[in-house]
């Protein structure tokens, strides 16, 4: 036999015994179904938690961060001396150094009075450090007191801030200080604050009125065109403290992701409830591969006394691992297509499907139907000619 009837033969029977019995067919899809669908939520909202903890470093414009060594996160940082980013300066390829400073705040609905925490930015507007457009163009009205800029895509507790602007309500509380917000621009929420406002330095000590210039959250550094990023990190970590830490903008990324992956026990729920969608649907698929087994075991008995060798059925319960996988799998993807739009509309976080994810998902379907198919061939065992008749 080539191998196209050794592997088509024991298909088409793995084929017309999973159809017989529509009744069980449906209850193993829906097993499979489930379990995809639950795989498929638990890495988009991890593919969530961690492209939301990167927006704001995704946004700064710089070669080089420094942020203390006990800082968990940005939204958790330590403060240091702004004389430790000025002595950065001291370094040949070091053009501007710049301090950024981070509070979190409770900020009051304009229209119901209520109050929200949000992340609190405060920055030099001339250093230009936040690579956004609507940031740049509104840098010299930053400057005046008590401005802010607001982040239209915070979660709609805060209010409908565009219409707001637009009828002329600009001015609110943050942290019970009164601000006027001037207009808006785009970063996006996290699982660290429901939304974002970007000030200047100054103003954002007359919101936090206990803290001071000279503590600062982090520092941003721009090096010389054509200065090698690396050298001059292995310079400044020689010349700093050894409580600072110097981040290229890929570590820093890193650093923030690897937080929420690591230390933040979110990042080991998501991960467990992955496993634990392969596990259940090892279940349901080990259950069904072991009844078709138990229920034919008298013909698969026949079939072994007339020639059949074991390896022939071993490819039948692989083959049905198979079609349970695929079956179970286009349907979990549409439905976990629609559930990633309506997660979207709610958390006010991307839920990107791509494309890697979409492979991602159907091989770890597969595997866990393959794992399944492992286990039940070992029923196969029972079904001996000698036995039977």
């Amino acid at each position: 036999m080539n191998w196209i009837g050794w592997l088509y033969f024991p298909t088409r029977l793995a084929w017309r015994q999973l159809v017989f019995d529509r009744t069980k067919l449906v209850a193993a899809t829906c097993g499979v179904l489930f379990a995809c669908v639950l795989v498929f939520m638990q890495l988009g909202f991890k593919d969530s938690l961690y492209a939301s903890a990167a927006s704001a470093p995704v946004k700064l414009d710089g070669d080089l961060f420094l942020m203390h060594k006990q800082s968990e996160a940005m939204w958790r940082p330590v403060r240091f001396k702004r004389s430790e980013l000025m002595r950065a300066l001291g370094n040949p390829a070091v053009t501007e150094a710049y301090p950024l400073y981070l509070g979190l705040a409770p900020l009051k609905n304009i229209q119901t009075q209520t109050k929200r925490t949000l992340m609190v930015y405060g920055f030099d507007p001339d250093s230009l450090i936040f690579n956004v457009d609507a940031v740049k163009n509104k840098h010299t009205e930053l400057r005046l007191k008590d401005t802010v800029l607001f982040d239209e895509y915070s979660r709609p507790e805060f209010g409908p801030m565009r219409q707001l602007l637009d009828a002329g309500e600009n001015v609110t509380e943050i942290n019970d200080y009164k601000i006027t917000i001037i207009g808006l621009f785009q970063l996006g929420v996290s699982f660290a604050a429901d939304g974002n406002v970007i000030t200047s330095d100054l103003n954002f000590m007359r919101i936090f009125p206990r803290r001071n210039l000279d503590d600062i959250d982090m520092g941003v550094i721009r090096l010389n065109s054509g200065a090698s990023v690396e050298r001059a990190q292995a310079e400044l970590k020689n010349h700093l403290n050894e409580f600072v830490n110097v981040f290229t903008y890929e570590e820093l990324l890193h650093y923030e992701k690897d937080y929420w992956a690591n230390t933040a026990p979110i990042g080991f729920i998501f991960g467990f409830g992955t496993v634990m969608g392969w596990v259940v649907g090892l279940v349901i698929v080990y259950q069904i591969l072991f009844t078709d087994i138990v229920n034919h075991r008298n013909e698969f008995a026949t079939l072994k006394a007339m020639g059949y060798e074991h390896g022939y059925f071993v490819r039948v319960v692989f083959a049905s691992s198979f079609f349970l996988a695929v079956l179970g799998f286009i349907p979990g993807y549409l439905l976990s297509l629609g559930l990633y739009n309506l997660a979207e509309s709610q958390m006010y976080m991307p839920m990107p499907m791509l494309i890697s994810k979409i492979i991602t998902v159907f091989m770890f379907i597969l595997s866990m139907c393959f794992m399944a198919g492992l286990l039940a061939i070992r029923k196969l065992k029972d079904a001996n000619p000698a036995d039977m008749f």
